[in-house]
């Protein structure tokens, strides 16, 4: 009887893998809202799709961004200093409004919503700029020179580019969640495939790069502002139709309500029982059974930030079991280590904010460099100042792809581990070629001093633009280690119902280390300025570019060692995996497996 029973459980059991093999069970849709067909939806064959997408858009942002500082400081006239605050200030937004869109995309909207909306907003965007170039009313002058440009055409010049920043903030975080959600975390090969997918993505976004600071960039330069526009403005339209198309091989993800919610109710919890004893086993504190548990995974109890625990004491004396199960006095053990998992990244993203800053050199700093430096190549050809962008995009475009066909191979075999290395040992890889990027890029910038020193007539024209090669291509594989690593952990760290916001995560590394750029600058040419001459002045040539690289290498690398202190304390997400009837596995981000 009881050999009956074991192979009814067996048979049970195959018939169960059999039908995860066929469907998707991780609580994604189809674009009818049933359970998706694993065959017919998902992976690839949705996923690049949405990469596609993501080459457009960086196309379109691209174009604007590696231009704007020379923009402001030819057309509409502005001091390098001004200009280079203004294009932070403008990236800071960029990459700051994510917060806002991941938000709406986790809680109401939907990511593919979001992504649409927001699209139509960049779009809308565009258009408004291309106008701001066309419309004789709504140029920047009457003639090709502006020695004082229209206050029309400024006020509509930034009011259409924060329209594409604030669309760029529901597109970015809400566009890369969706990619990464067309892979199933409980299905072996698609999570193989998953961890992949931020590496193919991210050299779909550097092709997206390439274009713009070559094609795009050389027909601002000698063709027109104008004609850029709207070529830019046709290519998101395109992306837009393309999105759409792809709909019915999407795998969509219902919109869950605040996360924030469930995190104060676990902070509530744990305050009014504060009192309480920490129980000495994980097995008695509260947690949910699986079926009752619909926005995402079972987490593993962890032995960190203990107080938080007090949340899932059950209270048994004194009050009635409606009162005791309110989610304000009792939450889920996952809840309370969803609730850790957001702490815990906080010194993460503190420390990789110096990183953040170099990165941000690259679209000021190092693209007015290149305009003072000789661009003419083979038969007079001179090529953009903005197009010397294109290395830090190939230099990205090696790493990852050596990161991905030939490191991670290697490396796992040689360790086991799914990933290859883990995630923050990636990130940390990369932060120590900014530091190489800042102190190339200062020894670059010494020599054109002098050459400029040296020149009769005072300038760097003698010298070529070939000299920043290595400070663009080094940062650039610096960025397929660090923000491709960034990428993949906020998107993975973070609990499940907060994906889009995992992403913005990411994208405020960026926007708050483009801030704090700008007033680093600030800082540094008052402190500067007060001490006799600073080291911005109104042109590059007067100004000490090579003191404020090596200032920025400093800081740099003495963050490294605060971060390798961080991470070398930090627990990964460990999540509970169904592998038979009766045994729960945990797994942590690097596949590495803990019974319970």
């Amino acid at each position: 009887m009881d050999r009956r029973v074991e192979i009814e459980e067996m048979n049970k059991g195959e018939l169960a893998e059999m039908d995860e093999q066929k469907w998707v069970y991780d609580s994604s849709l189809d674009h009818k809202g049933r359970v998706p067909l694993r065959a017919s939806t998902g992976v690839w064959k949705s996923s690049l799709f949405i990469i596609m997408i993501e080459f457009a858009e960086r196309l379109s942002y691209f174009g604007i961004a590696t231009s704007l500082i020379i923009y402001l400081t030819k057309i509409l006239q502005e001091d390098l200093k001004t200009a280079a605050k203004n294009v932070n200030y403008w990236a800071g937004v960029t990459t700051l409004m994510p917060l806002f869109g991941g938000f709406l995309a986790d809680a109401y909207l939907g990511r593919f919503s979001t992504v649409l909306a927001s699209s139509v907003l960049y779009f809308l965007g565009l258009i408004l700029l291309t106008m701001s170039r066309v419309v004789p009313s709504l140029r920047p002058c009457g003639s090709e020179v502006c020695d004082e440009p229209r206050k029309a055409h400024e006020a509509i010049f930034f009011l259409a580019i924060y329209m594409i920043s604030i669309g760029t903030g529901g597109h970015k975080p809400s566009l890369e969640s969706f990619g990464a959600d067309q892979f199933d975390d409980d299905h072996p090969d698609e999570r193989k495939q998953k961890m992949s997918f931020f590496n193919w993505w991210n050299f779909g976004l550097c092709s997206g790069i390439l274009v713009a600071v070559t094609l795009i960039v050389y027909i601002q330069d000698y063709v027109s502002w104008a004609l850029a526009d709207m070529i830019l403005t046709a290519v998101m339209a395109f992306s837009i139709v393309v999105f759409c198309i792809g709909r019915p091989f999407y795998r969509y993800r219902k919109a869950g309500g605040s996360p924030l919610t469930p995190m104060l109710q676990v902070l509530v919890a744990a305050i009014r029982k504060r009192n309480l004893p920490c129980p000495s086993t994980s097995a008695e504190l509260y947690e949910v059974p699986k079926s009752e548990y619909a926005r995402g995974r079972l987490l593993c109890h962890t032995g960190k930030l203990k107080f938080l625990d007090k949340a899932a004491i059950r209270e048994e004396k004194g009050r009635s079991a409606e009162e005791a199960e309110n989610p304000w006095r009792l939450a889920p053990v996952t809840k309370v280590e969803e609730m850790k998992l957001v702490i815990n990244m906080i010194p993460i993203w503190l420390t990789t904010l110096p990183f953040g800053i170099c990165v941000s050199q690259t679209s000021t700093f190092f693209i007015k460099q290149g305009m003072t430096l000789n661009r003419k190549i083979a038969n007079g050809f001179e090529i953009p100042p903005a197009s010397i962008f294109v290395l830090a995009a190939v230099g990205m475009i090696i790493s990852v792809t050596f990161y991905d066909r030939i490191l991670v191979p290697v490396l796992r075999r040689a360790t086991g581990n799914e990933r290859g290395i883990n995630i923050l040992q990636r990130i940390g890889i990369g932060m120590v070629f900014s530091v190489t990027t800042m102190v190339v890029a200062a020894l670059v910038e010494r020599k054109r001093l002098s050459v400029v020193q040296e020149s009769p007539l005072k300038t760097s024209n003698s010298m070529s633009v070939f000299w920043l090669a290595p400070q663009f291509l080094i940062i650039g594989i610096g960025d397929g280690f660090t923000l491709v690593g960034l990428q993949e952990y906020f998107y993975d760290q973070v609990p499940d119902s907060m994906r889009s916001l995992g992403i913005a995560f990411y994208l405020s590394v960026m926007g708050a280390a483009n801030f704090l750029s700008s007033l680093l600058i600030t800082l540094v040419d008052h402190v500067t300025a007060k001490a006799g001459k600073s080291w911005f002045a109104k042109d590059l040539n007067g100004s000490r570019l090579d003191y404020f690289y090596a200032l920025l290498a400093t800081i740099t690398a003495v963050n490294i060692g605060v971060y390798a202190f961080v991470a070398k304390r930090y627990s990964y997400k460990s999540v509970q995996r169904k592998i038979t009837v009766a045994v729960a596995d945990c797994y942590d981000a690097d596949g590495v497996v803990a019974k319970v």
